[in-house]
């Protein structure tokens, strides 16, 4: 049996780092997957707000599950050594915030460009990313997100395997919005996976919906998960079911709805709960 800890984008609650950990708190949430804090992306912080982050988040009893970074969310066809001045300065960032992983990418193909055609630059931008978190004492975590490399679950196996020390989130929305059915890329990738993003997502459109609303599996991919593992895996709460500052700088395509609130507050609510309605089942 898996004990299942929650954690949660809170930026999607509300933009206001103070106001994130006291929603956190009413929810009953004990960590947080650091995106977003005052306006700013983790990954632009100075190294003087994340200490202040830091003082906030002990005075608050709130860990990191990790750094919800952008790294690898670029294309191949901007030059790296730019982007990987950011990285460096992301992993600064982890010791000063004491957080031992970092949620990445791997990269979109260069303009005209095919995944095939984009292996081996994709490879030797991760060895070296995987070479500095390592120094670092971080584990970087690949998330399959829409139009990089690792977005279906062949890709994602594919850097998993080369790979001992990727971690991997498991994200059922991304899934369906490549066209992947996310219980089949549970079947080949359930070994490999570090902890999980709860969004669900509908297979005819994309629209994003509640955990369990969807054709995303959440519920059977947790009974899955909780029945063949016996250790801590943190869930991640990432509601995405209304559009809030900063989504427009994280994704390109509009999001859909199916599901409304009169605001990201409730929407957030409303994420939590049904990921403890399921949990509840189990």
């Amino acid at each position: 049996m898996a004990k299942y800890i929650l954690s949660a984008f809170a930026d999607e609650a509300s933009p206001i780092f103070d106001e994130q950990l006291q929603i956190l708190k009413e929810e009953g949430i004990s960590l947080v997957e650091l995106r977003g804090a005052d306006g700013k992306n983790c990954a632009d912080l100075t190294l003087e707000e994340a200490a202040i982050l830091k003082k906030k988040l002990d005075a608050a009893g709130i860990g990191l599950s990790a750094l919800g970074s952008p790294f690898g969310k670029a294309s191949l066809g901007v030059p790296f050594d730019e982007h990987l001045a950011k990285f460096r300065h992301g992993l600064a960032l982890c010791r000063v915030l004491g957080c031992k992983r970092i949620r990445m990418f791997s990269f979109y193909p260069a303009q005209g460009a095919s995944p095939e055609d984009s292996r081996a630059e994709v490879l030797r931008r991760l060895v070296i990313m995987l070479e500095l978190a390592e120094e670092a004492d971080v584990q970087l975590v690949h998330e399959n997100e829409k139009g990089i490399y690792g977005d279906n679950a062949g890709r994602n196996a594919d850097l998993l395997d080369c790979f001992d020390s990727l971690g991997f989130a498991f994200d059922p929305a991304n899934f369906i919005q490549c066209g992947v059915k996310p219980l089949e890329a549970y079947e080949a990738l359930h070994d490999r996976i570090t902890y999980m993003h709860i969004k669900d997502a509908l297979m005819a459109d994309g629209a994003v919906v509640c955990a369990g609303h969807g054709d995303g599996d959440v519920p059977e991919i947790l009974r899955r998960l909780n029945a063949e593992r016996q250790d801590e895996i943190i869930l991640t709460v990432e509601p995405h079911l209304t559009v809030f500052k900063g989504l427009s700088q994280l994704q390109d395509e509009a999001l859909k709805h199916h599901e409304s609130y009169p605001d990201s507050r409730t929407a957030f609510h409303a994420a939590v709960e049904a990921l403890k309605a399921i949990l509840t089942t189990i």
